[in-house]
């Protein structure tokens, strides 16, 4: 019978054990082998990465917290704080201790109120924060009952911490706001250049002025802390610090109440003034108007009041003073004057008939004076060299300057500060263009005529000046000669500013004599104290500035024109757009014997020199001589931090 293959077959125990025997050994064999991987990691981890893991466990509730230093102080001469310090409490938020942020933002706006521009300036932030676990600035100017609402729902905020900081304040808000400078915050382009270590936790640096000249030596050195937090990122307690060390202070030459009389004395025009400490070259005012309160640029802009400031017409964050680059005009005149004499091609005596018209040989084209009119006689009639300075002579000086050299003139005229920087530490001065062959030849791809020497024989076609550059004019005659480079800086803990640069040993104009200079003097104080002699004999100024002034003022006046007037057509002011006019330049030193202060006044868009210009610098002068200067409050005394040096970052009449 065939047998039924579904009928059980018997089992053989042997082959059951042996088969079980071969399955157990392979387990226990993958068992122990993973028994040993296990053992090996716990031995690796245990013994040979013991010391790294300790620490990585410890930096999990163990974190190093820089600590920002004080920033330094700025007062001016006489001991007034132009540039301090003020506590404030902030919200910060670091984002990886927070669950949802959008959430917590929503509770803090339910809770404190935040606008629609911190919530935007935060999102910005966050995106370029700098590193893990950064506080992330949100809201600042918390009041007391801001942070007791914050304090009293901590346990829902994550990552929401309050914190007191330092946040720099200017008590004179617009006043100083060209000369002292601004903080703003930090940017990304910045960061590349700064220190990382110095500025691991810093919102704001220097930006304009002398508070960024001096950035280096006012922002001083970190210090850190180290503390325990929790799983929140909350601190729990301390386990050591290192104090920073504060920035210095520095005192300037400024002094704030001439600061106060120049700006009431520019008023409300668009303008600048800036005078200076002959001896020393100490800037004793930097006026730039108008102006902005660099404490927005701290408390923070909104968007539509930075776009403001950016596209007003009248430029507020122009620093005239520094930045502004416009023709000199007659101001120009002096050193006109004096190159023709170290040239060997005037002297005092030489005279001109000036009749209000010149031509040069063989060419049509007429250069006019300044008072010339169609179908009327015009210019100062026979004039030498000290009458055509103070009847701002324009034909004397077309043909002085028709007789020079290509580039003779701009070689004289750099002796005196055009076309260079010659300030040590003012912030982003300017070097204005003083035109010769060589800049023509690159700028206009043209050569040099001989009508590119008489325009600039009375300060106007492509010769371009600064306030500042022209103060400095002024300063040098006042010296006779003698060049002292414009400073801002007196002192700070102790370091004069003649330690910072080694462009510090004043210079001297050549080839001009004693008597030259004198000479000038005189001319320049004829243009204000001659009146009284008929009106082409009369000093430019003597009407407006002259009558009554009870010392000895030396100066000379400038209009500087805009735009061209065709040939044959009459200069109309009235027709003219407003910011099409003319420019209102004086620049002047008293007392003349022995000076003291040398300063330059500009009007933009003014008109004329005498008469605008004249009066501004009348009154500064007369505030910083006979006393009659506003009233300020007492000065507080500097206390200066250290005695380590500083380090500096790097057409008319």
């Amino acid at each position: 019978m065939p047998r039924n293959p579904k009928t059980p077959q018997p089992i053989d125990p042997e082959q059951l054990r042996q088969a079980f025997a071969k399955r157990a050994f392979v387990l226990f064999v993958v068992v122990a082998g993973l028994f040993s991987v296990l053992g090996a990691r716990l031995v690796w981890l245990m013994i040979v990465q013991y010391e790294e893991y300790r620490t990585q466990s410890e930096d999990n509730h163990r974190q190093t917290v820089p600590m920002v230093p004080v920033r330094g102080l700025i007062y001016d001469r006489n001991g007034h704080l132009l540039a301090d310090n003020q506590p404030i409490l902030s919200i910060a938020i670091v984002t990886e201790l927070v669950g949802d942020l959008d959430q917590t933002l929503l509770d803090l706006d339910a809770l404190v109120g935040l606008s629609a521009d911190e919530r935007s300036a935060f999102k910005d932030r966050v995106r370029r924060k700098r590193r893990p676990l950064e506080e992330v600035p949100l809201k600042t100017g918390v009041t007391p009952g801001q942070r007791a609402i914050v304090e009293i729902n901590r346990h829902r905020l994550h990552g929401v911490v309050i914190s007191p900081e330092s946040v720099r304040h200017y008590p004179f808000d617009e006043l100083l706001a060209h000369a002292v400078g601004s903080v703003r915050r930090i940017s990304e382009e910045d960061l590349i250049d700064l220190d990382a270590r110095r500025y691991r936790s810093t919102r704001f640096m220097g930006k304009r002025g002398v508070e960024a000249f001096y950035e280096q030596s006012l922002h001083g050195e970190p210090g850190f802390r180290q503390v325990e937090v929790d799983v929140y990122g909350v601190e729990r307690g301390e386990f050591s610090r290192q104090r920073p060390s504060p920035g210095h202070d520095l005192v300037l030459h400024l002094d704030v109440d001439l600061q106060i009389a120049a700006t009431r004395a520019l008023g409300s025009r668009r303008g600048a003034v800036v005078a200076i400490e002959p001896k020393t070259g100490g800037i004793l005012a930097l006026v730039s108007n108008p102006s902005y309160d660099p404490n927005l640029f701290v408390s923070g802009l909104t968007p539509p009041q930075y776009q403001a400031l950016l596209d007003s017409r009248d430029r507020p964050l122009l620093n005239r003073a520094t930045d502004g680059r416009y023709a000199p005009g007659s101001t120009f005149k002096p050193i006109v004057g004096l190159a023709g004499l170290a040239l060997d091609l005037t002297d005092w005596e030489r005279t001109y008939a000036d009749y209000g018209e010149f031509r040069l040989p063989n060419q049509r084209r007429v250069y006019r004076s300044w008072n010339w009119q169609p179908g009327q006689p015009g210019g100062q009639g026979i004039v030498n060299l000290r009458q055509a300075v103070f009847r701002s002579s324009n034909g004397y000086f077309y043909n002085l300057g028709s007789q020079m050299e290509v580039d003779a003139l701009p070689e004289f005229a750099a002796q005196f500060g055009y076309g260079r920087v010659l300030s040590l530490d003012v912030a982003d001065a300017d070097a204005g263009v003083l035109p010769d062959s060589d800049w023509k030849r690159g700028e206009r791809g043209e050569p040099w005529y001989p009508g590119d020497t008489v325009n600039m024989a009375i300060g106007q076609g492509d010769l371009l000046a600064t306030p500042l550059q022209v103060a400095t004019v002024a300063s040098i005659i006042a010296n006779r000669g003698l060049l002292v480079p414009p400073r801002m800086l007196k002192s700070s803990d102790g370091v004069l500013a003649e330690t910072l640069a080694p462009n510090t040993q004043p210079g001297r104009v050549e080839g001009l004599a004693e008597t030259d200079w004198e000479q000038m003097v005189d001319a320049m104080e004829d243009v204000i104290h001659l009146g009284n002699q008929g009106y082409l004999r009369n000093g430019i100024a003597w009407a407006h500035i002259g009558r009554d002034i009870g010392y000895r003022l030396a100066g000379k006046s400038g209009t500087a024109q805009v735009v061209e007037i065709p040939q044959g057509e009459e200069y109309d002011e009235e027709l003219l757009d407003e910011y099409s006019r003319k420019h209102a330049w004086f620049m002047a030193f008293a007392p003349a014997d022995d000076p003291v202060i040398a300063l330059s006044a500009f009007v933009e868009n003014g008109g004329g020199g005498s008469s605008v210009a004249g009066p501004i610098v009348r009154e500064v002068v007369d505030a910083y001589l006979l006393g009659k200067r506003p009233e300020t409050e007492d000065p507080t005394p500097p206390a200066l931090a250290s005695d380590a040096p500083l380090t500096p970052a790097a057409a008319g009449t």
